[in-house]
């Protein structure tokens, strides 16, 4: 090993993995250090791959990456008791030879992507936690300490990648504790399934692949999300709703995704499967306002540690792989120009993110988290409405369609009032602008 690095990444998640790749790619000496026994070994759910940045990364990913299934359909769905109503979006565009979208299960995805690391001279040591990061008398980062024997590690920056928790920057004092209505928890199950019975199901071919995005009564009146996707020859389901929700309800998540699987409209989507995985991980939900300082002295943060999570179009891995991409450029370019790593010259790295799709999308859609966290009617006497004018819409009886329409506002108008209702939205719309 050399005495000093380039660079050092911490984890080998999207973030951690497109920084290292980056680096490598350019012949600079990087060090990544994961704690799992190998790349993705603390990952068994699945989830959804967004190619356009990873092909920036990788050009040739396609060719053996391994993905499940290209999405050809998306789907959103708002649960009432036994019912549903939504809407989706299907194109026959989507079967390209360059799919847009894939769902993935995660293990594969970072073993696969350590493995093109480790081909163009990256580094890699598992089975390491970083304990702290070392600093010199100015408070500049100059290296990690890891829980080996003589596990002083140097290098000119390092890069955090290290999830939600954020441990070195909150050990460090460069990050504060994450507010529990800024994180959410998630759990979710890979459930095995032939594949012929996904695709009847689903009403797919063979490597088409489906999300639906589900909303309603399945989160008890907390703020959460649940989802349902096709893999190769598994489904992921799951939902997850606000930590300082789950901390005043008395319903745990596990009972929650029991629930959701025999809801009388999903149940029939995963008859037959058998439960081979189950796993609970955290995820940003804080948005725009959530961010925390992304660099400084001998350091930058990217990925999910950097609350980079767009939780109103659920993408979480397409700003993970850019925020690694963008930070590993920055590294780049600094090297090149001969200067140090002093924050003013890594300010760099917070201007490419505001520039990019990023921070633009969360900046869009930074009142979005406070509204849904203070306003419960979203995730409780909505979905009931919405659901219950539907049923009393569609069912034929001896009811005249004016008198339906007026019950139906007249129910709204007893749950919310009017003025509650108007204030509502105008509220939703200022935030989606």
């Amino acid at each position: 090993m050399v005495e000093k690095f380039d660079a050092i990444v911490i984890g080998a998640g999207p973030s951690g993995n497109a920084a290292t790749y980056t680096l490598a790619k350019q012949g600079l000496k990087v060090l990544q250090l994961e704690r799992g026994e190998y790349p993705g070994a603390k990952n068994v759910q699945g989830g959804i791959m967004y190619a356009h940045e990873l092909e920036k990364i990788i050009p040739d990913f396609r060719d053996d990456c391994p993905t499940e299934r290209h999405i050809i359909e998306q789907r959103i769905w708002l649960l009432g008791d036994d019912n549903y109503i939504g809407t989706n979006y299907r194109s026959e565009a989507y079967n390209t030879d360059a799919p847009n979208r894939y769902t993935i299960i995660r293990a594969n995805i970072d073993k696969w992507f350590s493995e093109k690391i480790r081909a163009i001279g990256g580094l890699q040591i598992c089975e390491t936690t970083v304990t702290e990061l070392i600093r010199d008398a100015s408070g500049k980062v100059i290296g990690v300490r890891t829980d080996r024997e003589g596990g002083e590690i140097f290098a000119d920056v390092v890069i955090m990648a290290d999830g939600v928790n954020a441990l070195l920057a909150k050990r460090t004092g460069f990050q504060k504790e994450v507010a529990p209505e800024n994180v959410a928890l998630a759990v979710k199950e890979i459930l095995f399934i032939d594949p012929e019975l996904i695709q009847q199901r689903f009403g797919i071919k063979e490597d088409e692949g489906v999300v639906i995005e589900i909303m309603g009564k399945v989160t008890k009146g907390m703020v959460g999300t649940a989802f349902l996707y096709t893999n190769k020859e598994s489904l992921t389901i799951g939902i997850g709703c606000l930590i300082s929700d789950f901390k005043k309800g008395e319903i745990p998540p596990y009972k929650m995704l029991e629930d959701l699987k025999n809801h009388p409209v999903i149940k029939p989507l995963i008859e037959g499967a058998e439960m081979k995985e189950y796993c609970a991980h955290m995820i940003p939900e804080g948005g725009f306002k959530a961010i925390p300082q992304l660099y400084g002295d001998g350091w930058m943060v990217v990925g999910d540690a950097a609350h980079f999570n767009n939780a109103a179009h659920r993408e979480g891995s397409n700003l993970a792989m850019a925020s690694g991409r963008m930070a590993a450029e920055t590294v780049i370019e600094l090297k090149a120009a001969g200067k140090d790593f002093a924050a003013g010259n890594l300010a760099s790295y917070k201007k490419k993110l505001d520039e990019s799709f990023i921070i633009k999308d969360l900046k869009k859609y930074r009142e979005l988290p406070g509204i849904m966290h203070s306003n419960k009617q979203f995730f409780g006497a909505y979905p009931d409405e919405i659901t219950s004018a539907a049923h009393d819409w569609f069912t034929v009886d001896s009811v005249d369609k004016r008198t339906k329409e007026k019950n139906i506002v007249k129910a709204f108008v007893k749950r919310r009032s009017v003025f509650g209702l108007v204030g509502d939205a105008i509220k939703l719309v200022r935030a989606m602008r």
